[in-house]
């Protein structure tokens, strides 16, 4: 054994990076990066140390095309990771997935394994597509047939974090491991979560944003794209940040709310949606109550936090501070999604909530690395 070798790692549909940093943290090291959207791949590369030969901003299939040109030079690769959108998992749906014109890009990860044949892969996705499994199965056989592969779905909180979120996730090697041996090693990773306030502990309060359309502005009450700052460094600073000290805030700052959702936001106890009847005399919807009962919804402090996504770009109505009324910042998203407290998103403010809300959460992508890791040594 070489325990000088360093593990390699290619990171494909890469966003703004939760699932390659925290494979990284489990000791891979990423060689190349694929991400279609430059926005979303500015904050990849700013965060980490990267030249232009190891990454493509662009669309996957051009990647696929012109493979021998991008990857030349990286010999021997040892995991790729990724999590293509794929749309047409549902059950009623009786066209086959891979025929499905709206998973392209599923079939080009599946191409791409075929052509660099890494010692091991991670394809993530929704729990829908546990739906498709059966299919998923023929199509990796097909694809890759010499790879012993299997299929969990994992959920955040299990693995500490203050998020309930479901991931469905593939794992296979060509290298004789028996896939169970690896999500054996993932489940021996369990642990207490944390909660909502956990996360938000400590953190400036912010203020009712009045000017709309206004993102540069810079104050208490806006907030900061960044400024210095003295963390409480409890359990929870220690579980994303580990033993770094940091002394910058960054992404913290609040979006602008019209007078009536503030009001609603203020009435509104924890727990309660839309349908509450503290906000019956001005909640908006009422005529279609039925659809809308999720329009508002204020977050418990006590438990763990709905599963952030990236409709936080539009509003935060469905993530209602739980002490303060407005939404949760890009910041706050970011720490329940255990993002280290110095990893800066970069872009417009709604592009962070976007970014962040794609994102797999960095400390479950960690234990699906130190799962790896195991057997990639």
């Amino acid at each position: 054994m070489d325990n000088n070798k360093t593990e390699t790692l290619i990171d494909l549909f890469a966003g703004c990076g939760g699932l390659s940093l925290g494979l990284e943290y489990a000791g891979f090291t990423t060689i190349f990066a694929n991400e279609i959207i430059p926005e979303y791949f500015e904050t990849y590369k700013r965060n980490r140390n990267l030249d232009e030969s190891q990454y493509f901003v662009g669309d996957i299939k051009e990647l696929n095309q012109n493979i021998d040109k991008y990857l030349c030079g990286f010999g021997n690769v040892d995991l790729v990771c990724g999590g293509p959108p794929c749309q047409g998992f549902s059950m009623a749906n009786r066209q086959r997935i891979i025929d499905d014109p709206r998973n392209q890009l599923y079939k080009e990860y599946l191409t791409f394994l075929a052509k660099v044949q890494p010692r091991f892969f991670v394809m993530e996705n929704v729990r829908g597509m546990k739906n498709k499994w059966d299919e998923i199965k023929e199509d990796i056989r097909k694809y890759l047939p010499i790879y012993m592969f299997d299929c969990a779905l994992l959920y955040a909180e299990d693995y500490g974090i203050p998020q309930h979120r479901e991931r469905f996730i593939v794992i296979g090697n060509k290298i004789g491991v028996e896939p169970k041996l690896i999500f054996d090693s993932i489940a021996e990773q369990k642990r207490d979560h944390f909660v909502l306030r956990d996360a938000l502990a400590g953190l400036p309060i912010l203020g009712n944003k009045t000017q709309k359309g206004k993102s540069n502005i810079e104050d208490a009450i806006s907030g900061f794209t960044e400024i210095d700052f003295k963390y409480t460094e409890d359990s929870f600073y220690r579980f994303i940040n580990g033993d770094r000290k940091i002394s910058k805030l960054y992404n913290h700052k609040n979006r602008y709310n019209n007078p009536r959702d503030i009001e609603i936001f203020s009435r509104l106890p924890q727990g309660a949606n839309s349908l509450h009847e503290s906000i019956a005399d001005i909640m908006p919807y009422k005529s279609r109550n039925d659809m809308f009962k999720d329009k508002y919804y204020k977050l418990q402090e006590d438990c763990v936090c709905k599963t952030i996504t990236s409709h936080m770009k539009f509003d935060c109505n469905m993530y209602i501070h739980p002490w303060q009324p407005r939404g949760l910042s890009p910041r706050e998203a970011a720490r329940l999604q255990t993002f280290p407290d110095d990893y800066i998103i970069y872009g417009s403010q709604n592009s962070w909530y976007a970014q962040v809300g794609n994102a797999v959460p960095v400390k479950l992508a960690e234990v699906i690395g130190n799962a790896i890791m195991k057997f990639a040594k």
